[in-house]
């Protein structure tokens, strides 16, 4: 039982699916799928980085840059338990999308492609800490990863590249994600295979990157942005600050 509440959304998926990718893979797909795309909602909503945060004793929104994401995490609580976080956010983006995979078969991209948006706005807007999460970034490589493999690693490349030469997190993220459409356009091209509703979530993700790092980009242009540097070393620079005063 969908429950009538269900019914109006279940509708408007079934149109865009229609439009896009033809009525019949719509029909037989949305109707019986529906609960992956809550289920990936529910997943992504998971908010690892404040649980770790909480194993810890504290309230990671109130350390580093208040942000629950990985990276905040490997700053302020360390390398075992910042990569562990990572893991998990991307697990949470992959393995929802692979589950819808598995229910609606290699014919419906539609489905799988929502299941991704939806686990991606559960991280970056969790119900449990007042629709406030994370930038989305570890959840949508780990979302994208079964959809468009290539397009991603060539954002990996990107990421670690945009890293090593600024050592800004954000401007590597960002970088990373804005690849994304360009990089599944031109495999799309090559291919002659034009997949409109996978090319659309593309460009979403690198608007909702660049979104999220709003207040990077601001910090960015005033010179106040932090560079990453590892928790073992900035300790170690305060200690020297400190011996020197």
């Amino acid at each position: 039982m969908t429950g009538p509440w269900l019914l109006p959304f279940s509708q408007s998926l079934c149109t865009l699916a229609a439009a896009t990718t033809g009525a019949g893979v719509a029909e037989s797909a949305l109707p019986s799928a529906w609960w992956t795309i809550l289920l990936a909602w529910l997943i992504g909503s998971t908010p690892f980085g404040f649980l770790a945060g909480k194993l810890k004793g504290i309230d990671i929104r109130e350390h580093g840059s208040g942000n629950i994401g990985a990276t905040n995490v490997l700053r302020v609580l360390g390398k075992p338990i910042g990569i562990t976080t990572l893991v998990l956010d991307v697990l949470k983006g992959l393995v929802p999308v692979i589950i819808t995979q598995q229910v609606v078969g290699p014919d419906h991209s539609l489905v799988p492609i929502l299941a991704a948006v939806a686990t991606i706005l559960g991280h970056n807007y969790t119900f449990w800490l007042g629709f406030k999460g994370g930038k989305g970034i570890a959840t949508s490589a780990g979302a994208i990863a079964p959809l468009i493999p290539i397009p991603l690693a060539i954002a990996l490349l990107l990421w670690g590249l945009s890293f090593a030469i600024t050592r800004y997190v954000s401007i590597a993220s960002i970088v990373a994600a804005v690849s994304l459409p360009v990089t599944a356009a031109i495999q799309a091209w090559r291919a002659g295979q034009w997949d409109w509703p996978l090319l659309v979530f593309t460009l979403f993700l690198a608007v909702m990157a660049t979104w999220r790092h709003r207040s990077n980009l601001k910090r960015l242009r005033e010179g106040t942005e932090s560079r990453f540097e590892p928790r073992k070393k900035r300790e170690g620079a305060s200690s020297s600050d400190e011996s020197a005063s």
